[in-house]
C-alpha cells in the first residue's frame, strides 16, 4: 500500500528507526508499517521488541516489521545492522533517528561522564546513524532522514542541562545536514515533540543526579514534581508517530516540525515574549 505523494519507487520502500522498543519509536515502526514500508525496528535489545510485535500483529502488519539489534553507540553495531539490511532489501529510504535518554540534576552536580554519556547517544549517536545510510541515498538521489529532537532543543529547562544540550546541538546539526543534502533529492526534517506519555519521563526521573546535601535540593524537587504532573498529564504519543508517518510521504516537508500543545505554546513564548518573562514564567511553574 502506497500513499498519495510518495516517493515514487519500483521496489517496497525499507525504513530504519532507532528506539523502536518503546514509545515513540515502537508506535511509529508499527504506522510506516501500515503506510506500506518495511521496517527494520532496530534496537540495544531484540529481547525487548514484544510489546512491538504484539501491536503489528494486531494492526496486521507484523510481516513487515523486522527487529534488529542496534546500538547507536557501538559503530561495529550500526555497521552490521545497516549490512543486513542492505543485503535483504538493497536500500534505506528512510532513516528515523529515535534512541535516546534524559539526563537530569543541576549542572553543578553533574559529572562529565554524565554529560558524555548524554551526548554520545542522543547527538553522536544520530550522527554515527546517519553516516551510515548517507551514502546509499546520496547515490540514488532520494532519501529521507527525521531527527526526533524535542521542544528542549529551543527552550533550555532547569534540571535537565544535559538533554537540552544534546537536542540543541541536534538542531544545528540538522540545519546544517539539510542544507548539504538537499543538492541531492535527500530530505532532512526536524520532529520537535513536546511532553508526551512515553517511558523518557520513567527512565529520566530515575536517572536524576541529586545529592541529599545539595543547595539545588529544594529546586530540583520542584523540577520533579513539574516533571511527573507534565507526564501524567501528557498526550498520546501516537501523535508523534502519525505526524512522522505523514513527513515520510511528503515531497517537499518542511524542515521543523513542533507537535504538541506544550511544545508549540512554549515556542511560540520564546519567539515573542522577553526573556525576562519567559524566566518569571519557568520560575513560576516550578513553584
Amino acid at each position: 500500500m502506497m500513499v498519495a505523494g510518495s516517493p515514487p519507487t519500483e521496489h517496497p520502500l525499507v525504513a530504519l528507526i532507532t528506539g523502536a522498543s518503546s514509545g515513540f519509536g515502537l508506535l511509529t515502526a508499527v504506522a510506516l508499517a501500515k503506510q506500506g514500508y518495511q521496517v527494520a525496528a532496530t534496537m540495544r535489545d531484540p529481547g525487548k521488541a514484544g510489546d512491538l510485535l504484539e501491536l503489528a500483529r494486531k494492526e496486521l502488519v507484523a510481516n513487515a516489521v523486522i527487529p534488529l539489534q542496534l546500538d547507536v553507540t557501538d559503530s561495529e553495531s550500526i555497521h552490521q545492522a545497516v549490512e543486513e539490511i542492505m543485503a535483504r532489501f538493497g536500500r534505506i529510504d528512510l532513516l528515523v533517528n529515535n534512541a535516546g535518554f534524559a539526563v537530569g540534576g543541576y549542572i553543578e552536580e553533574l559529572s562529565l561522564e554524565d554529560w558524555r554519556q548524554q551526548m554520545e547517544t542522543n547527538f553522536f549517536g544520530v550522527v554515527a546513524m546517519t553516516k551510515a545510510v548517507l551514502p546509499q541515498m546520496r547515490e540514488r538521489g532520494s532519501g529521507c532522514i527525521i531527527n526526533v529532537g524535542s521542544v528542549s532543543g529551543r527552550v533550555g529547562f532547569p534540571g535537565y542541562g544535559p538533554y537540552a544540550a544534546s537536542k540543541f546541538a541536534i538542531e544545528g546539526y540538522s540545519e546544517s545536514l539539510r542544507h548539504e543534502m538537499s543538492p541531492y533529492g535527500v530530505r532532512v526534517v526536524l520532529v520537535e515533540p513536546g511532553a508526551f506519555r512515553t517511558a523518557i519521563w520513567h527512565k529520566g526521573l530515575a536517572r536524576i543526579v541529586s545529592h541529599e546535601n545539595s543547595p539545588y535540593r529544594e529546586r530540583l524537587e520542584a523540577v520533579l514534581r513539574y516533571s511527573r504532573l507534565a507526564g501524567q498529564k501528557a498526550p498520546d504519543p501516537g501523535q508523534v508517530a502519525h505526524l512522522i508517518a505523514r513527513i515520510a510521504a511528503k515531497r517537499s516537508p518542511r524542515l521543523r516540525y513542533p507537535v504538541g500543545q506544550g511544545a508549540r505554546a512554549m515556542l511560540w513564548g520564546k519567539e515573542r515574549l522577553p526573556w525576562k518573562w519567559l524566566e518569571w514564567i519557568v520560575g513560576r511553574a516550578l513553584k
